[in-house]
């Protein structure tokens, strides 16, 4: 059976990645004087920290700040750019994180933990998760399994009674990698991620029922996904 709940958080619960992009880009032009560019912004959706500075870097070799302090100031124009346009918290987010709060559950994102704080409760009261890996709590970022792995040594489940809920192919990819039931969700997936490796691709959070958790619990996670329903 299914018992615990491993979510990521942008493109599966929150649509924030442009407001990131459009927080970095400020950041960096105020802070910086590099005016970025429109890859640079779209580089952002699914992918983490680690490789969007490591990206930057190499892009703009006059970048001063380093990651953590790249990723502050970024943090700290967020409120800002969130005042302005607000956040997109996708369908069913938050009648899932609802109905699956009284069980374990973790949050594994390549954000960093203070725009984790920053995003949770503009999403709902109950998302809240006692257990967070972001960007800087494990050493290898997504598709590497270390985050997922971490949380499910935390929640001290068997990775097969643990169900990850992703948008991108690093993140499909490092929930396999970490033996857990992948499903993948197609309402947050702007960058047009093949995510076939799933075990399941649903369109959107509502259709994560009770229900389809009992087929799920039928899954070998070693089994490669089929991408849809049978």
């Amino acid at each position: 059976m299914i018992r615990g709940f491993l979510f990521d958080l942008d493109g599966t619960l929150v649509d924030s990645e442009r407001e990131t992009a459009e927080a970095m880009a400020r950041a960096l032009l105020r802070g910086q004087g590099i005016a970025i560019e429109q890859y640079d912004r779209d580089y952002i959706v699914g992918r983490s920290w680690v490789a969007i500075y490591d990206s930057l870097k190499e892009r703009y070799p006059q970048l001063a700040w380093n990651r953590t302090e790249t990723i502050a100031r970024t943090a700290m124009l967020r409120d800002e750019v969130f005042a302005e346009l607000g956040i997109t918290v996708l369908p069913g987010a938050r009648a899932l994180l609802e109905w699956t709060r009284t069980h374990p559950r973790a949050l594994v994102t390549g954000s960093s933990r203070v725009e984790v704080t920053q995003v949770l409760p503009l999403i709902s009261e109950h998302a809240v998760f006692d257990i967070i890996f972001a960007a800087e709590d494990v050493p290898r970022s997504k598709p590497a399994p270390d985050g997922y792995l971490a949380a499910i040594a935390r929640l001290g489940l068997p990775s097969f009674e643990c169900l990850v809920i992703e948008d991108s192919v690093a993140g499909i990819a490092a929930g396999r990698a970490a033996g857990c039931v992948v499903v993948a969700v197609r309402a947050g997936n702007f960058a047009g991620w093949d995510q076939s490796g799933a075990h399941r691709v649903i369109d959107t959070l509502e259709q994560l029922t009770p229900s389809l958790l009992d087929e799920l619990a039928a899954i070998d996670p070693r089994d490669y996904g089929s991408g849809s329903p049978p």
